[in-house]
């Protein structure tokens, strides 16, 4: 976003504007990088380091909430491409909950709040709170007041103000009603806290390099039959793919979400027309579920695993969703591990799908972080140091737990853990479709690259990106244990 329009927008916030906008971001800006901030300008620029001006959404969200909507107008000579992420809005409903209550609160109402603070917090500080929002910024330091812990606020209001009582009592009950996202303190470039249960870890698979291109020269064809295999071809090296229909290809496409966390995936449309015209011209039977809640999710994943696949070479399962790290959300915006995805389909589960691949491709963040590039050292033929050539990482740990322990499983992320993925609300995601421009030149291709030589190529070509300036870099992790090459039928 062009720093001119940040000024302007600067000149139009007063200062009790700028304190409720630096209030509402206290859950994705360090507080204590907060403290200091004198006007909108100083707020913007902490946004900045945390890649949330890249595009308007995020601002836009925080002058509709101050009521300052009659901004928006400056924001929208904004000609970015319109992409968007597959992760969680920044703005929580509980941040959004303490402002309305601040402005519906009456300066006599404010003045009797903190007399009744005063035994449970510090005398002191409590006087010199001129607000609602200091007073509420004081309660989250003492521990009263959290997203989940509202009882001494509601208390409070009660003895106050009936209707805001009423307004916190009714964000009580969502709680208990609605499966929780997950929170998002202090976002960082490098990591994010996550507060999943945590799971067992497990030894960390390594991701395949590229075959030499005259590796699989001389695998047959897809469309031959077995017989005419010559002696020189080691058929164990390889999948076979014999049936017709290969295998089935399921698509879980959730475009539309029930709650306010999360955002519609405009967009997603075009990916799932990709993948099922690709997936259709490999020789895969389609099956597609739109906006799945997460109990919907798992009971089809369930269903499916029970099938008999006597009679299939392979399985295709296609998650097209907002995620977080080591999950994706249904449209009720509850989570659904990486973990319950793959279980389904495991070999004492499943047992028609042993010895047979089973392929994931997850499109959606793993997380809030956004990436940046790095340029590469020198290489030890450049540089005479003895440190040798290496690239600098920004991407976060792997957490291999997400890859299943049992045999022949593929699982695509559109990107590493803890970052985000990115999304065109016209043309569709960067990772699927660049999964099914790659699938389809190898399918087309007379040379015989596996999906793993084409991964490769999909990191690739994604990795070079930029994307609201920022880089994507996707992660296939597997257990396979045969070459899979796919042709068209």
């Amino acid at each position: 976003m062009d720093r001119l329009t940040l000024s302007r927008i600067d000149e139009e916030l007063d200062s009790s504007e700028v304190a409720a906008l630096c209030f509402l971001c206290r859950d994705v800006v360090n507080r204590k990088r907060l403290e200091k901030i004198e006007d909108a300008k100083g707020l913007f620029l902490r946004l900045e380091e945390k890649g949330l001006l890249e595009n308007h959404l995020f601002l836009s969200e925080l002058l509709r909430t101050i009521r300052r909507a009659d901004l928006l107008n400056l924001l929208e000579t904004d000609s970015r491409r319109p992409e968007e992420t597959d992760s969680n809005p920044m703005l929580s409903d509980y941040r959004v909950l303490l402002y309305q209550v601040y402005e519906d609160l009456t300066k006599e109402n404010l003045n009797k709040m903190k007399f009744l603070l005063i035994d449970k917090l510090n005398r002191r500080q409590i006087e010199a709170c001129n607000t609602a929002l200091d007073v509420f910024v004081e309660m989250e330091r003492t521990g009263s007041l959290s997203n989940t812990k509202l009882d001494v606020l509601h208390d409070l209001l009660l003895k106050l103000d009936q209707q805001l009582a009423s307004t916190v009592q009714d964000y009580r009950r969502r709680l208990t009603q609605m499966p929780q996202p997950t929170p998002q303190p202090h976002v960082s470039m490098d990591h994010q806290n996550i507060n999943n249960t945590p799971q067992p870890k497990h030894a960390s698979l390594s991701v395949s390099e590229s075959e030499p291109s005259d590796v699989g020269q001389n695998v047959y064809s897809d469309a031959e039959s077995v017989t005419v295999i010559s002696s020189l071809y080691d058929q164990t090296e390889y999948y076979a793919l014999s049936h017709n229909p290969r295998g089935m290809c399921v698509v879980i496409n959730n475009e539309k979400f029930l709650g306010k966390e999360l955002k519609n995936r405009a967009g997603t449309q075009q990916d799932e027309c990709a993948l099922r015209n690709l997936f259709t011209r490999l020789g895969f039977t389609m099956v597609v579920h739109n906006n799945l809640t997460a109990d919907d999710m798992r009971h089809v994943l369930r269903e499916l695993g029970t099938r008999n696949f006597r009679d299939h070479d392979a399985l295709v399962v296609c998650v097209l969703s907002h995620g977080e790290n080591g999950c994706v959300f249904g449209t009720d915006e509850e989570q659904v591990s990486l973990r319950e995805l793959t279980q389904p389909f495991t070999s004492g589960r499943a047992p028609t799908l042993v010895g047979k691949p089973k392929l994931f491709f997850i499109q959606a963040c793993q997380g809030s972080g956004y990436q940046r590039g790095s340029m590469p050292y020198p290489s030890a033929s450049q540089e005479k140091d003895g440190n040798g050539s290496r690239l600098e990482e920004d991407a976060g740990r792997v957490y291999a737990e997400t890859v299943p322990s049992d045999a022949d499983f593929l699982l695509g992320m559109a990107t590493v853990p803890e970052y985000k993925s990115f999304r065109n609300t016209s043309t569709g995601s960067i990772y699927i479709q660049e999964l099914c421009i790659q699938l389809t030149k190898a399918a087309e291709s007379p040379e015989e690259d596996d999906i793993l030589s084409v991964l490769t190529r999909v990191n690739r070509e994604v990795s070079k990106g930029e994307f609201l300036r920022y880089k994507q870099m996707p992660e296939p992790k597997y257990t396979l244990t045969k070459k899979l090459v796919l042709k068209f039928v």
